[in-house]
């Protein structure tokens, strides 16, 4: 058994049994908050270069034979979503540091973030679909109580629509998990994917059961026309919370629609992946509409999520390994550069005290450094060159001009000016424009609170351009993980043994 396996979500587990250990020493809570935020990241970077040098790792928990007990897998996909989650949740922890309040640290803040961040692991390395479920339901209890902890009257109200929307996604999940199980005996997605590749269950039933996931992933994830609640909930909590929703559960919902979608549901490919390219283009421009339409940078932003997710889409409706290797690199960049926006957005409140346009204006002149850090991941998310997003949409580009999908890359490049139009709406009205009264220069090095804040945004903007320089080592790694997803015999083998 490789330990690397269960670190992922032992380490965020113990992280959060310790800050509950230590319920009312809130300096001890920051602490080990911090720390088991590094020790996450760092046995996520240990994962992937296992899975990079020996390829697709798998153990069985108890010895259990698969497909009969709890598997747990990584492939190189399901690592670098680990990295990601490790890199965010080290992120929001020194942010939160600066800018969560007492009253919420005193409610148990700290166990939550890192029971979320361990129901996000194991949902990117289980290897069952029944345990999907058990750990979306880890992360979203955790969530639940985050968006709603505080108990401000607009937080309760995000959080009703957050629960109740989010409790039916569940229901729809685990009625389709029961089908599944009823038809093919098994939940092990590998034994899953060898019976329906097999001919052992009918086609026309598996096409509904990949229906079925989709609209139960697909509310997780945000799709047209299953979004509503996400807009009308993820700008209410404090805005470190905010970072990490935008940054890990959505993309949840997404891993896991690129997992069945390549590993099982396979069979009627004319069909299904048709259907997802059409919902991608559908939510790319629903998204960036509702995006222009905002003059609340946080519900601006929370649109914006939405059109991001079209992209994701649009690389697994095209299914090639170019595509998938876009999906990859653009995933990558997405939680990068959307994150980073949304904690700049909380510092405008801290330096100006809104976050309303309207009410605005004049930082680049009082706060260039923040106007600086502003630009970049903007830049980034409307995909301009060097920074990480042109490469990532251009190979989305590049592979709908080789499988002639026109129609969907005119929909990405259209939505790509719109986000530069969104950009610069915020760029305008919150950095160029005159304000009324003089602010306050932002001045980093002058409390520790501030350092809390600063520092995470500057690691993320810094890695939008980082990424955009130097992009051959994630396309190498993204084509890797891509040619894994395309050749589910791998995968199965790993987990399956010489059973398949």
């Amino acid at each position: 058994m490789s330990i690397f396996l269960l670190l992922p979500v032992l380490v965020p587990f113990l992280t959060a049994v310790v800050t509950m250990l230590f319920w009312h020493e809130r300096l001890i809570q920051r602490r080990v908050n911090v720390v088991g935020g590094i020790a996450f990241f760092v046995a996520a970077l240990g994962l992937l270069a296992l899975v990079w040098r020996d390829g697709i790792q798998a153990t069985q928990i108890g010895n259990w034979p698969a497909p009969f007990g709890i598997t747990l897998v990584a492939d190189l996909f399901s690592a670098i979503m680990v990295v990601m989650a490790g890199l965010m949740g080290l992120v929001v922890a020194v942010y939160s540091l600066g800018s969560i309040d007492e009253r919420r640290e005193a409610f148990g803040y700290y166990p939550l973030l890192h029971t979320l961040l361990m129901g996000v692991s194991g949902a990117f390395l289980t290897g069952d679909m029944f345990n999907l479920y058990v750990w979306f339901e880890v992360m979203l209890i955790a969530s639940f109580v985050l968006m709603a902890l505080g108990g401000q009257r607009d937080q309760l109200e995000g959080a009703l629509k957050y629960v109740t929307i989010n409790l039916l996604s569940s229901a729809l999940f685990l009625t389709s998990v029961g089908i599944l199980y009823s038809v093919t005996g098994t939940l092990n997605m590998a034994d899953l994917a060898h019976q329906i590749s097999s001919g052992a269950v009918d086609s026309g039933l598996a096409t509904v059961l990949a229906m079925m996931f989709l609209v139960a992933f697909g509310i997780k994830a945000g799709l047209f026309p299953l979004f509503f609640w996400l807009p009308a909930s993820y700008h209410t909590p404090p805005i470190a919370i905010t970072a990490l929703f935008s940054g890990l559960l959505t993309k949840v919902g997404v891993y896991a629609l690129v997992r069945v979608f390549t590993l099982i549901f396979v069979q009627d490919v004319d069909y299904t992946h048709t259907l997802l390219m059409v919902i991608a283009g559908l939510t790319m421009v629903t998204g960036v509409l509702g995006a222009v339409a905002q003059t609340e940078v946080r519900r601006l932003l929370s649109f914006h999520i939405i059109s991001q997710i079209g992209y994701l889409l649009m690389g697994l409706g095209l299914f090639t390994e170019l595509a998938l290797t876009g999906v990859i690199v653009f995933m990558v960049h997405v939680i990068i550069a959307k994150s980073a926006l949304f904690l700049v957005s909380g510092i405008v409140r801290q330096v100006a005290g809104s976050y309303d346009l309207k009410q605005l204006g004049g930082l680049y002149r009082t706060n260039a450094g923040l106007a600086a850090l502003f630009f970049l991941p903007a830049l980034a998310l409307a995909g301009l060159p060097p920074f990480s997003g042109f490469w990532a949409k251009l190979t989305l580009v590049r592979a709908g001009l080789e499988t002639e999908e026109y129609a969907i890359v005119a929909v990405s490049l259209v939505v790509s000016v719109l986000t530069l139009f969104s950009m610069t709406k915020i760029w305008a009205e919150a950095f160029w424009k005159d304000r009324p009264g003089q602010d306050e220069a932002f001045q980093p090095l002058l409390s520790p609170q501030r350092i809390a804040l600063l520092g995470p945004v500057i690691v993320l903007a810094a890695l939008t351009v980082i990424l955009g320089l130097g992009a051959e080592p994630l396309i190498d790694l993204g084509t890797e993980a891509a040619a894994q997803l395309l050749n589910p015999s791998e995968y199965i083998q790993a987990v399956l043994g010489d059973v398949a």
